[in-house]
Formats: structure tokens, C-alpha cells, sequence
């Protein structure tokens, strides 16, 4: 922090070669993220700069957690889901995980129990508590965030 602000990374470099197959400019949509955040989590842009402003909070894992429950859902094949559960388990939820999220013992314990035998729904009670964290506590600031507020500026001379 320098003079109270944050410093942004030049958003060229935030957004590097992640929208090459895009036919519009993905901050296009930036002024509508402040509507909720289902909004903003709902643009493959917005997932990148609410990551980019918690990864400045040191609460990254959130976001990453919440992405690695959606793409976990998507899975079909049982071996992969097995593979995929364990991983999100040893990253995310155990005790003293690279990086832990910040969930209730209980649900935390029925995570561990069930781990074994994983299903689609393994990790939505976990998901759904990450998901209010984050809207209710890193959201507001993000809108707020030096990181938003020169994503709209950019975004308004386009």
C-alpha cells in the first residue's frame, strides 16, 4: 500500500492472453458487475479481477475454491470425480491445507467423513458458506477496489 492505495496491476497484465476468442472487449460488462455478485462471477473478466483484488487480501483462496466447486459439478466420469474431490479436499478444506478456507468444524468434519465416497454434492455446503463470505465481506470492497475502479475507467474510454 503507498499512500493508502493500492497499488493496480496495469490490467493488461491481469487479463494477458485469457480472452484471445472473445468477439467483444470483456470489460464491456465491467459497469453491470456492481449489480450483484452473481453478475460479476458470471464473466470469465469478472472471476479474474474479484481473484486478482482477494489475492491482494490474501483471501485468494476463496475465489479459487468457489471456481474449483464449480468445475467439480461439470465432472461426469466417477474416477475423475474421485481424483478431482480428493485434490479440492487437500488444497482447500483439511486442517492445515495449502490453502485453507474458512469454514465451521462441522461442516469441515462432514466433508472429511464422506471424502471416500465422493458425489457432485460433496462440497456444496461449503461452497454455499464461501459464497456468502464473499459476498457479504470481499464484494462490497471489491466495488470499492482501486482494481474496479480502474477496470471501469479503462472501460469507459473504450
Amino acid at each position: 500500500m503507498a499512500d493508502g492505495y493500492m497499488q493496480v496491476k496495469d490490467l493488461n497484465v491481469i487479463f494477458k492472453g485469457r480472452f484471445c476468442c472473445f468477439s467483444k472487449d470483456p470489460l464491456e460488462d465491467a459497469a453491470s458487475w456492481n449489480e450483484s455478485i452473481e453478475k460479476l462471477l458470471g464473466c470469465k473478466a469478472g472471476q479474474l479481477a474479484f481473484q486478482e483484488f482477494l489475492r491482494s487480501e490474501y483471501s485468494e483462496e476463496n475465489i479459487l475454491f468457489w471456481l474449483a466447486c464449480e468445475d467439480y459439478k461439470k465432472i461426469k466420469n466417477t474416477s475423475e470425480m474421485i481424483i478431482t474431490a480428493n485434490r479440492i479436499y487437500s488444497e482447500f478444506v483439511q486442517v492445515e491445507a495449502p490453502r485453507q478456507i474458512n469454514i465451521d468444524c462441522g461442516t469441515r468434519a462432514n466433508i472429511t467423513k464422506n471424502i471416500s465416497e465422493p458425489n457432485l454434492n460433496s462440497f456444496d455446503t461449503a461452497q454455499k458458506l464461501i459464497f456468502s463470505l464473499m459476498a457479504r465481506d470481499c464484494y462490497p470492497r471489491f466495488l470499492k477496489s482501486e482494481i474496479y475502479q480502474s477496470i471501469l475507467r479503462k472501460a469507459d474510454r473504450s
